[in-house]
């Protein structure tokens, strides 16, 4: 912040959020021509993926040297929780992947949602692997589906965590997903601030077993979601499915959300 002579106070700009795509939205494409699907994706113009799962037989080693071939950089990878027996395949992936923002993808839903003992439960867990990927110079995070916005026992779930979880523990905020739950993804994402650094941005008719649409194409009010996500980092483009060309909604979807920022 900076002070003016007089009692003019100037505060710096914010940071715009950047845009990157979620790999699963692709995942199709991938399976059939891994690097050609990479390239495509460069050519619309998206610099930063966020990674999920590969291809049968792909290592995270081989599927990080072909994202930096197309010239992409990995901005964040969905990952097993980093415990027990999965914890030294999941540093080592997040170490191939290059990025150190770790994100539990959240499926498929834990039976532990169904009640608040079990929720915290899952609380102790996630602050667990917060832990082990501190420990290794990464952060941890949560990415949301439908259920973690619905009412348990007269909490949500998603509220509990935010309550129970380490300050440390960041949100990735799949817009959609808690708007078909039936929550406000402007008041989340003005709550959470700061704690919600990653956007999930997808859009469509907020049915859960509806087709998606491109960004703006749907019902969600994405102008009013970024305005009010001043703390936004990164809007991440993800659709889990689509009734058309998926590398054509990508590009909508890119077109639209640089309007925004």
């Amino acid at each position: 912040m900076l002070r003016m002579p007089g009692t003019l106070t100037i505060m710096p700009p914010m940071k715009k959020p950047q845009i990157a795509l979620q790999l699963y939205t692709v995942r199709e494409a991938l399976a059939q021509d891994f690097t050609g699907t990479l390239q495509r994706v460069a050519d619309l113009g998206i610099r930063h993926v966020e990674s999920a799962f590969w291809p049968e037989g792909m290592t995270a080693q081989q599927a990080a040297a072909h994202i930096r071939a197309a010239g992409l950089t990995i901005m964040a990878a969905h990952v097993e929780l980093p415990l027990g027996d999965q914890q030294r395949s999941v540093l080592d992936d997040m170490a191939a992947l290059g990025c150190t923002r770790a994100i539990w993808h959240g499926w498929p839903q834990d039976p532990d949602y169904g009640s608040l003992d079990g929720i915290r439960r899952l609380a102790e867990k996630y602050n667990a692997a917060s832990a082990i990927c501190r420990q290794h110079g990464l952060s941890f995070g949560l990415h949301n589906h439908w259920w973690e916005h619905e009412p348990v026992e007269g909490r949500y779930p998603h509220d509990l965590l935010v309550e129970m979880i380490d300050p440390t523990i960041f949100f990735e905020l799949d817009v959609y997903w808690a708007q078909t739950a039936g929550r406000d993804p402007v008041q989340l994402v003005t709550s959470l601030g700061e704690r919600a650094p990653l956007l999930h941005m997808k859009d469509g008719p907020a049915i859960k077993d509806a087709p998606k649409q491109a960004a703006g194409d749907g019902v969600l009010d994405l102008p009013a979601i970024v305005a009010a996500a001043s703390h936004a980092e990164w809007l991440i483009i993800e659709l889990d499915d689509y009734a058309g060309d998926m590398l054509t909604a990508v590009e909508r979807s890119v077109r639209y959300l640089t309007s925004l920022v």
